[in-house]
């Protein structure tokens, strides 16, 4: 009964450590702080698309102005504005024209910076979270590696339960068995009138009873309910 409790004791702890390993919190962690980077990096990407679009936006209205005064500039210069108030006119508006292409072009400097630094947080958004991907792959491959390890110590250690088990007469198993499933094993030693499992002194009067017990006579720990096992050390 004690070599199934230590055996069933070692399962447990088995099951424990493949509950509890250390990268299963480390995953979790993993995720949910790329959660954040992934929301940073998707933000950021929206940010760069709508600057891009207003770059190839102001680009176009510098193009356009400049278009228009290389037009107005080359008729002057062909000699095809003879009026003098045309010609009065035409100056007039290519300094406006002028002026006009340096406010554009000094919002697409500032759309540009704009960009640059959104670029900037995109890629190192991008960056974190390929960090933390390489992390996750390499957190799961140890992860599985050690579960496989354990997996097939508890496949051993339930293979050597089994051979003892059949050793256990049928209805001691039995009780063994209801008994684990609340308490993690059905057994324990008693030593110097002490359940080592529940780790309680037996009262006088279980101690006295226990006492007058044959040998063969299947006794429990009113505390805890395990089997009692026996031996040199119970003081009895």
């Amino acid at each position: 009964m004690l070599a199934l409790a230590e055996l069933d004791g070692k399962l447990g702890q088995l099951r424990h450590r493949l509950r509890s390993l250390p990268e299963i919190a480390r995953i979790a962690d993993l995720q949910a702080n790329r959660g954040g980077v992934d929301d940073r990096c998707r933000d950021a990407r929206i940010v760069v698309d709508d600057l891009t679009r207003d770059q190839k936006k102001s680009e176009q209205d510098v193009e356009q102005v400049r278009t228009r005064r290389e037009r107005d500039r080359s008729r002057m210069d062909q000699g095809l504005i003879t009026n003098p108030k045309d010609l009065e006119r035409m100056t007039h508006e290519l300094v406006s024209l002028e002026r006009r292409i340096g406010d554009l072009e000094d919002v697409e400097l500032e759309i540009m910076a704009r960009l640059e630094d959104a670029q900037r947080d995109l890629d190192q958004s991008t960056a974190e979270l390929g960090e933390i991907d390489a992390e996750l792959e390499a957190a799961g491959i140890n992860r599985d590696r050690n579960a496989e390890e354990i997996r097939a110590e508890i496949a051993t250690v339930e293979a050597e339960r089994g051979v003892v088990a059949g050793d256990v007469p049928a209805d001691l198993l039995a009780l063994y068995e209801k008994v684990r499933e609340k308490q993690g094993s059905g057994a324990a030693l008693l030593r110097a009138r002490r359940c080592e499992g529940c780790q309680i002194n037996l009262d006088a009067a279980a101690y006295a009873v226990i006492a007058k017990a044959a040998s063969d006579d299947v006794v429990r720990c009113e505390e805890c309910t395990r089997v009692l096992v026996r031996t040199g050390d119970s003081g009895l």
